[in-house]
């Protein structure tokens, strides 16, 4: 943690009048910035009460979502970024858990708050769209910044994990641990004053805060900002801001990759985007089509483990651990390193049932900042004193890190162990497929049978005969990996950090109106599953003692 604050960073640049913010037709300087950041910080003030010092927001990417956040830090509040996908209870919940004292919408989002019982008074709603909301600001217009003390150990903010493998948790982001990540980061992506960082990710989201704005604070450099995540705007935006650097996650590179491809695409002022998750034919490829590098790591929201991933790591891995950082892949029932992983010729992995493992940091408990409200989350990531990551990984001979997907994405298939990522990696090759997930659906007779979901590309049809001979021609597919059963989605359920949600996914199986493929036996190509077929799975499910299975 650092010894410096994010208000320490924002007083600095009180006098600077390079440019901050790029929104739309909208410019701010760093000293218009931090003045607008001042206003909201004595508002701030004004709407005090007992209790704790939370304030709620709940809008798209617009500036008053960081000036919120900015003159949170000045004043010692703490800032609840609220998922706008979030529904009826379960968003009243997210509210009500973080203690939120006031929230901060507009008029569409504030739909989304009528008949819930959020804890939040009517008073203490304030839509930024409102006339009310203009004068408030308006009144509090030229004032001085506050004088409050704010300690680096101080909450700022509190950011919701995607919930892509169960209920979002609120995790704890002190102001020293952001203001550490502003020094830190810029000099591994090479962001310096002159740099126009695009920004389209949620900013509800560490993805968007962590690895853009709080690098783009430590600079004083220039971020351009998207009201939302739009593929086809990406490149236009980019262009029009030109911007060198941007921040994703894998399944927005997916989207911009199925957009119509362009002789002039590599014409762009790109140098580098940093993120998550993406597969290294994604990778590959968007390298090749815009002329920029990518970046990966491993991490989360979290904080308390990362990887680093240099020049010449296998382009599947996600790297070694940093310096100082003892990451593990540990069997959770032995607490035993899981030994090394063992690869065929033609690349694949043939022990995953001892090689994967959990990730595990066993000298980073310090680093993790908790949950807010949620010991017993808190309890499930810190046991016999190492952070567990609850996401499975594997480690070669020579220590390079794999990401084997998350705690839930492990599967048995006649008694052997494996997870879901390596397979994602393979169906992702095919050349219609935009998004692939790969999750485990109940076999009649014991275990798991393997079932992938594929969104096409705009266009494309899937051709059931010709996916069998794709995935037949892939050298380094399991024997027990090959899909048993194939959906195809219209549009993949993401979070709005655009992990895929599985849960309902798994919880539908091959009960859906989506178009699904299976094979009657394992060497046979795929045909349409029809509603007799469906009945006949049922049949064999009872027969063998497994109707629970189906739920």
């Amino acid at each position: 943690m650092s010894e410096e604050t994010v208000a320490d960073l924002l007083r600095a640049r009180a006098g600077d009048n390079h440019p901050a913010l790029l929104f739309e037709d909208e410019r701010y300087s760093w000293t218009e910035f931090v003045a607008a950041a001042a206003i909201r910080a004595q508002m701030a003030l004004a709407l005090r009460r007992d209790g704790p010092f939370h304030i709620g927001i709940l809008l798209d990417n617009v500036p008053e979502f960081l000036f919120w956040i900015a003159g949170s830090a000045l004043v010692g509040a703490t800032v609840v970024g609220i998922n706008p996908t979030r529904r009826g209870d379960e968003l009243a919940h997210d509210i009500r858990h973080t203690d939120c004292r006031v929230i901060i919408t507009d008029t569409d989002h504030a739909s989304l708050l009528e008949g819930l019982d959020t804890g939040v008074t009517p008073e203490k709603l304030l839509l930024i769209d409102s006339p009310a909301y203009v004068e408030m600001v308006t009144a509090h217009a030229g004032v001085a910044l506050p004088t409050v003390d704010v300690a680096p150990s101080d909450r700022l903010l509190l950011l919701f994990t995607s919930g892509s493998t169960g209920a979002p948790k609120a995790v704890v982001c002190t102001q020293g641990r952001l203001a550490a990540i502003a020094c830190r980061t810029p000099a591994m992506f090479g962001i310096t004053r002159h740099t126009v960082s695009y920004q389209s990710m949620p900013l509800f989201h560490g993805n968007a805060l962590m690895a853009n704005w709080a690098p783009v604070l430590g600079q004083g450099a220039t971020m351009a900002m998207a009201r939302r995540f739009s593929a086809t705007g990406f490149l236009p935006d980019v262009r029009r801001f030109g911007a060198s650097f941007f921040n994703y996650v894998g399944r927005s590179l997916a989207y911009v990759l199925a957009t119509p491809e362009a002789e002039d695409d590599a014409d762009n002022p790109l140098r580098l985007g940093f993120g998550t998750e993406a597969s290294a034919r994604d990778m590959e490829i968007f390298t090749r089509r815009f002329g920029c590098e990518l970046l990966e790591n491993y991490g989360s929201s979290e904080g308390a483990i990362n990887t680093q991933k240099p020049p010449g790591a296998p382009a599947n891995s996600i790297g070694h651990s940093p310096p100082g950082m003892d990451l593990a892949i540990v069997d959770p029932a032995t607490l035993g390193e899981c030994p090394p992983a063992v690869f065929d010729a033609t690349g694949r992995l043939v022990n995953s049932h001892e090689a994967i493992g959990e990730i595990v940091g066993r000298n980073v408990v310090g680093s993790f900042e908790g949950y807010y409200n949620n010991p017993e989350a808190d309890a499930e990531r810190i046991r016999h004193g190492w952070y567990w990551s609850g996401d499975l990984g594997y480690r070669d001979e020579d220590g390079w890190l794999y990401f084997a997907g998350r705690g839930g994405d492990r599967l048995r298939v006649d008694s052997e162990n494996f997870s879901a990522a390596p397979i994602e990696r393979i169906v992702a090759r095919y050349p219609p497929a935009v998004m692939v997930a790969v999750y485990p659906v109940p076999d009649a007779r014991t275990g798991d049978q393997v079932m992938v979901a594929i969104e096409l590309a705009p266009g494309s049809s899937f051709d059931p005969v010709g996916f069998f001979g794709f995935l037949s021609g892939q050298p380094d597919l399991g024997t027990k990996w090959m899909p048993r059963f194939v959906r195809i989605v219209p549009e993949m359920p993401l979070t709005a950090s655009n992990k895929v949600v599985k849960q309902a996914l798994r919880r539908e199986r091959w009960e859906t109106s989506d178009p699904v493929f299976w094979q009657r036996d394992r060497s046979w190509p795929y045909e349409r599953l029809t509603a007799a077929q469906v009945d006949e799975l049922r049949g064999q499910f009872a027969e063998h003692g497994r109707a629970a299975a189906l739920g």
